[in-house]
């Protein structure tokens, strides 16, 4: 099937046409028509599979088609609710594409930033609003965004939005918008939870589901490193004397760890970036445009922070750390791969880390190739007194920040509450 077969405008083909996209993903050829046809739906499928243009697409061509004959400033139609800034900026980014041989208005609003710009925007009017929900939270609060004309309601990336804390959020923004509305209700990975939260949100959905839930798109091919924790740095700088990892995206479990591998690269003459939550917005955009333009060779990122990253080409993903939720797992080596197109993931395992890599299997199902040519293997020499030392104390800051972490996400859903 082609895009031209979807019963779509002609403005949008036209710019479908400049992207070069001519055959629609498993999740854009089920998706579309449904959209088209008013339906609400509960959609899952891997990271980068199409799903924004999935929902993107009809959901401009309703706005363009209901607004043909109106005249006044444009009122907010629809509003995009995606957990991170990244994710959020790449959304709007696509909409922008999508949608530029038509008059619709649209923008994006997020935190880390001043609100001016984003207020100025939208006071000219927008027909589609993509935002993060503590922004959008605060904005409405203060008066400057009104959801009452709201006709189609997207939430993306659902069970990241859970993770991060937002649920109390969601609950509230349910509660201003209008009952009479299509709701489209896309997440990566479909837990209990998640179903639990679309009961509430959609009415006699159309569900959608392009993969296995919780599996690893067929287009990735995935190693496994076994190795110690003391040997993990040399283990990283042997793997990228590749000159074919000219393009590497690497995972680190905290903010002060992606620091660390990023300075580790630097001083062994790798470019290398990191992003996370403490960078600013503008360091992070920044550091992201670098990685695109393949000055920096390796970007070290965080999970949160690596949400939205959207390459086409992007090739290979590392496991720096390995993540303690397999779904993670999952949301990581998506980075790769993307629309059909090849992805290498290599995961570099410390035997502390084990447990990890046999809940990740067991969650995608199939066992992760395991790389025998190894010059750093793990092995079951016992970790010295210093190295336990080292160890004992990377856990207890490791437990603090995830606790810190958890009473900040909480702290924050309080603070939306009483507002």
């Amino acid at each position: 099937m082609k895009f031209d077969e979807l019963n779509l405008i002609e403005p949008i083909l036209k710019a479908l046409e400049d992207k070069k996209y001519i055959n629609p993903t498993p999740i854009q050829e089920e998706a579309i028509p449904l959209i088209l046809k008013k339906n609400d739906i509960l959609g899952c499928a891997q990271t980068g599979t199409g799903k924004t243009a999935a929902f993107a697409i009809p959901t401009i061509q309703h706005i363009v088609q209901s607004e043909e004959n109106q005249r006044g400033k444009p009122v907010v139609k629809s509003l995009i609710v995606t957990p991170t800034r990244e994710l959020a900026i790449q959304i709007d980014d696509n909409i922008r594409a999508y949608s530029k041989y038509t008059k619709l208005r649209h923008t994006v609003i997020f935190g880390g930033v001043k609100q001016g710009a984003q207020v100025d925007k939208l006071r000219r009017g927008v027909h589609i609003l993509v935002a993060t929900p503590g922004r959008l939270l605060d904005l409405i609060g203060q008066g400057f965004i009104s959801l009452k004309s709201v006709e189609v309601f997207i939430l993306d990336e659902a069970d990241r939005m859970l993770d991060m804390g937002f649920i109390h959020d969601i609950k509230k923004l349910l509660k201003l918008l209008p009952t009479n509305r299509q709701s489209l209700f896309f997440s990566a990975t479909m837990p209990k939870n998640i179903v639990e939260l679309s009961r509430k949100i959609l009415r006699n959905p159309k569900k959608i589901e392009v993969s296995p839930v919780s599996s690893t798109a067929e287009t990735i091919q995935q190693y496994l490193y076994y190795t110690n924790r003391t040997t993990k740095r040399d283990l990283l700088l042997h793997l990228l004397k590749d000159p074919e990892m000219d393009q590497v995206l690497l995972f680190a479990r905290t903010k002060r760890g992606a620091d660390r591998v990023a300075k580790n690269l630097k001083s062994r003459n790798i470019n290398a970036g990191a992003i996370h939550g403490d960078k600013s917005q503008n360091q992070r955009q920044k550091t992201l445009k670098q990685f695109k333009a393949k000055s920096i060779r390796v970007l070290v990122a965080t999970d949160i922070a690596a949400r939205g990253i959207d390459i086409d080409t992007l090739r290979y993903v590392v496991n720096y750390e390995i993540p303690n939720l397999p779904e993670t797992y999952v949301h990581r080596i998506g980075r790769a791969g993307r629309a059909g197109k090849e992805g290498i993931s290599i995961s570099l395992c410390e035997p502390e880390e084990n447990a990890y890599i046999r809940d990740i299997q067991k969650l995608i199902n199939k066992k992760i190739t395991v790389v025998e040519d190894n010059p750093y293997p793990q092995t079951d020499k016992p970790m010295t007194e210093k190295e336990k030392k080292e160890w004992n104390k990377e856990k207890q800051r490791r437990k603090q920040e995830f606790f810190a972490n958890r009473n900040k996400n909480k702290n924050k859903s309080n603070n939306n509450r009483r507002r």
